[in-house]
């Protein structure tokens, strides 16, 4: 399995109703990408002030690589992306195996 981990700093004109809309987007992928095996979504809530700034994370699991890299060019991230991509001032990215 792959993990694929976004950190996440949103534009300061970003609210409530967009994150929701984003979070749906990404959520949904378990149902429209096969192979996807779970999305979650979480908002920092850590006490030590060490998140410069970035205050979502993306959790996602892929089955393998291979699924990973039909997502990353898949019609239905495509998709997400046009929801996504505006409200970003910036963004970490992280895959990994699961060992």
């Amino acid at each position: 399995m792959i993990r694929h981990v976004l950190l996440v700093k949103f534009k300061p004109e970003s609210n409530e109703a967009d994150f929701a809309e984003i979070r749906e987007e990404f959520e949904s992928m378990v149902e429209r990408i096969e192979g996807v095996v779970s999305v979650e979504w979480g908002e920092n809530n850590s006490p030590e002030g060490k998140n410069q700034g970035f205050t979502h994370v993306v959790f996602m699991t892929f089955q393998n690589e291979d699924v990973r890299d039909t997502y990353l060019f898949h019609p239905e991230h495509e998709a997400l992306k046009e929801v996504f991509v505006p409200h970003i001032e910036d963004i970490i990215v992280i895959d990994y195996d699961v060992a």
